[in-house]
């Protein structure tokens, strides 16, 4: 169906201020003319307005509103929400005109993000060393909106990495990604109630081909090939738990995203979901294959006019082994501000992150945000049962507060301070540095 508010410019006006006086305007021109509009009417033409260094021809190439096709509000509004969610731009609207054919020209008006930007994770705790990361992305090369990035990384030991991902490499529909990862860390073993420091090192290469059925939901297929290297460095010690572990591995991986978020600046709004599933195995026979799965569920709530309200629910399950390299880690930087860096694993894991952003200052560019939070997470044990979710040595709950300080014209560019207290048991307490919001 096609509404007169899409089809006259005054809608623009209406859109961008609201009030009931348009809306009555809107309603008695529709009765007048509505007789105009019974058959179909087509688009002229589909222009962009304000792409300095995004290719008005990329836009135009995933754009669900095309030349000559019947204009409809509901590709205009959905091809609106699209462009809202690429790294390029920071807002878009649109205007309708009449050509003097009677056809009609769909004007996409956008306002673009600075997007070379430098990242930096860091964080530390009361009892925990020192860590950080840092690198530089470029979101849109080529005028694309594919993402070339790579960083480095000190946590003890020395890690770099480089990624590309072009969504619309081939189509609008079909896509790439590459990435290659030499992580070096001092990683914590469990096991006999006791633990041992490791030297834990992964080389690996990633492909996955991207796929996007529509405008809500995409799909992320491919494999990754890398090798683990555990060097043992300090701490307890067990016949059954070697020293040395040097292996080779695979796996398959499928991503799966259904994504329903609006985007105002900072604000969000909507609910995503994000399913990774993994089948990994090695090349030694001696080490036993796995499945590993987990789903973030995340949900925006706007609150009046300044408040947000963002909360993320984890839900993670992998094989049962009786291993101390389990795969799922309680860490800082990943789950729980405050925790610590890498202090536990398991073989299952329920995590809930949930916060409330309020903004304080919002300038033209600028925009300060505070930040309450409880962070709460337990987990199962290597070769446990779920009861294990229920021991509270498993259980941490983490409240704590932060500030935000965000850039509205540079993709991503949230510096996020926050700090972090245990209430539970043999709590530790911490600060955690970040780029981009933590969720």
């Amino acid at each position: 169906m096609i509404y007169l508010r899409e089809l006259c410019p005054i809608f623009e006006r209406y859109n961008m201020n609201g009030g009931m006086g348009r809306v009555l305007i809107l309603f008695l021109l529709f009765l007048i003319m509505a007789p105009t509009y019974a058959q179909e009417v087509l688009v002229a033409d589909v222009k962009v307005q304000g792409a300095k260094r995004t290719k008005a021809s990329f836009i135009r190439s995933i754009a669900k509103v095309k030349p000559g096709a019947v204009l409809d509000s509901v590709a205009i509004q959905e091809d609106i929400d699209r462009l809202k969610r690429l790294p390029s731009i920071s807002h878009a609207y649109f205007q309708v005109f009449e050509s003097i054919d009677g056809t009609y020209n769909v004007f996409y008006n956008i306002e673009e993000n600075f997007t070379l930007i430098p990242f930096a994770s860091l964080y530390t705790s009361t009892n925990d060393e020192f860590a950080f990361r840092v690198g530089l992305q470029e979101f849109n090369l080529l005028g694309r909106n594919i993402t070339l990035g790579g960083f480095y990384q000190r946590d003890v030991f020395n890690s770099v990495g480089v990624n590309i991902r072009a969504p619309y490499l081939f189509n609008s529909k079909i896509g790439l990604s590459l990435s290659y990862q030499d992580l070096t860390t001092q990683e914590p073993v469990f096991f006999d109630n006791t633990s041992a420091e490791y030297k834990y090192n992964n080389e690996s290469f990633e492909v996955l081909g991207l796929y996007e059925f529509n405008f809500k939901n995409n799909i992320g297929i491919g494999v990754n090939f890398f090798t683990e290297d555990y060097q043992y460095i300090s701490g307890a010690t067990n016949p059954d738990v070697p020293q040395a572990l040097k292996v080779d591995k695979y796996l398959y991986k499928l991503i799966y995203n259904y994504n329903n978020i609006k985007y105002y600046y900072q604000y969000l709004s909507g609910f995503k979901s994000t399913l990774n599933f993994q089948y990994v195995n090695s090349t030694d026979a001696r080490l036993p294959e796995f499945l590993i799965g987990f789903n973030d569920f995340t949900y925006y709530h706007r609150i009046g006019k300044r408040g947000n309200w963002a909360s993320r629910l984890r839900l993670g399950l992998a094989s049962n082994i009786d291993t101390p390299f389990a795969p799922f880690a309680v860490d800082n930087n990943l789950n729980i501000r405050g925790v610590g860096n890498t202090i536990d694993r398991g073989t299952a894991a329920i995590v809930l992150n949930t916060e409330y952003r309020h903004t304080l200052v919002d300038k033209d560019w600028f925009v300060l945000q505070s930040n309450l939070f409880i962070d709460g997470g337990t987990w199962r044990n290597p070769g446990g049962d779920f009861s294990d979710f229920g021991d509270d040595q498993n259980l941490r709950v983490y409240p704590g507060a932060g500030l935000r300080f965000i850039h509205k014209r540079i993709f991503n560019a949230t510096f996020r301070i926050d700090y972090g207290f245990g209430i539970t048991r043999d709590s530790a307490k911490g600060i955690v540095f970040g780029i981009g919001q933590y969720f």
